[in-house]
C-alpha cells in the first residue's frame, strides 16, 4: 500500500497531505525517511512525527455538529480544534472541511477511501447549506447562483447549482464542489456578505437534531446508502461506537 493511502487509512490525514508530510520529512518506514510514492508492506513500523501509526481493526464513522468559531484540525497548536469535542477519536480525520466561521455537519472517520471519494472534485458529491445574507435575497442574486459565479481570486467560475429562498435574507444552495469558503466568495462576488452559514447535509447524510458540539454514530441505513452512492462497501467490521 503506498504510504498516502496508508496514513489515510489510518485516519491521520489525506491522502494529499500524506504526501506533503512525506516530503518533509515527517514520515518513517521502519525508521528510515518515507517519500512520496513509497510503499508500506505487512509487518512495516510507520512513525508520523515518532508516533506509531497502525491500520485501524474496525472503521469508525461519526456525523458531528461543528460550531461555530471552531477550526477543522486536530492539531492541539491551534486552540479551538476538533480534539475537544472528540479527544477519543484522534484518528479520524473530516471528509470535507467547514470554515471557522461555519456550522454543521462533518463527517468524521478513518476511511481514507471514503474520504478519497468524497473529496474528489469529479464525483459531484452534494452538500446542502442554508446562508442567511445581509441584504434581502432577489430573485436576481438566486439566479446568479444557480448558474455560476466567476471568482476572480480563484480564476474559476463555480459550477452550476440549485438554490431557493427559504426567508427574506436567508436561503438553501446545494453545491458539488467544496472550493475554499466557496459560498463566501460567491456571495461576495455577487455584493452580499454572508453572516450566517449552516451545513445540513452532506451527500445523503443529514445533520438531524444534533446541536452544536455533539457527535452521533453514523450507523444503519444512512451509513449503508453513504457507502453505497460513494462506491464503497460496507465493512462488516464498522464500527460507530459514540465517543
Amino acid at each position: 500500500m503506498r504510504i498516502n493511502k496508508y496514513l489515510s487509512s489510518c485516519g491521520v490525514c489525506s491522502r494529499r497531505m500524506a504526501d506533503s508530510l512525506a516530503a518533509g520529512g515527517r514520515v518513517r518506514i521502519n525508521g528510515s525517511p518515507a517519500e512520496p510514492g513509497s510503499r508500506v508492506e505487512a509487518g512495516d513500523v510507520v512513525t508520523v512525527d515518532g508516533t506509531v501509526v497502525s491500520l485501524p481493526e474496525t472503521k469508525t464513522y461519526l456525523k458531528f455538529y461543528k460550531p461555530t468559531g471552531v477550526v477543522c484540525t486536530f492539531e492541539k497548536k491551534e486552540k479551538n480544534n476538533l480534539t475537544g469535542f472528540l479527544p477519543d477519536r484522534k484518528r479520524v480525520t473530516y471528509a470535507g472541511r467547514l470554515d471557522k466561521n461555519s456550522e454543521g455537519l462533518l463527517i468524521l472517520t478513518d476511511d481514507g477511501d471514503l474520504i478519497q471519494n468524497m473529496m474528489a472534485a469529479r464525483n459531484a458529491h452534494e452538500k446542502e447549506y442554508e446562508v442567511t445574507v445581509g441584504s434581502p435575497v432577489t430573485d436576481e442574486f438566486l439566479e446568479q447562483m444557480r448558474n455560476g459565479v466567476y471568482l476572480p481570486e480563484l480564476k474559476i467560475k463555480t459550477r452550476p447549482c440549485r438554490a431557493w429562498k427559504t426567508g427574506e435574507r436567508k436561503f438553501r444552495i446545494v453545491l458539488t464542489q467544496g472550493l475554499n469558503r466557496q459560498i463566501r466568495r460567491m456571495c461576495g462576488a455577487l455584493g452580499f456578505r454572508v453572516v450566517e452559514l449552516k451545513r445540513f447535509r452532506v451527500v445523503n447524510v443529514l445533520l438531524g437534531d444534533l446541536q452544536p458540539g455533539e457527535s452521533c454514530p453514523l450507523t444503519g441505513k444512512e451509513l449503508e446508502t453513504l457507502l453505497r452512492i460513494t462506491g464503497r462497501q460496507q465493512d462488516s467490521t464498522a464500527n460507530s461506537a459514540e465517543k
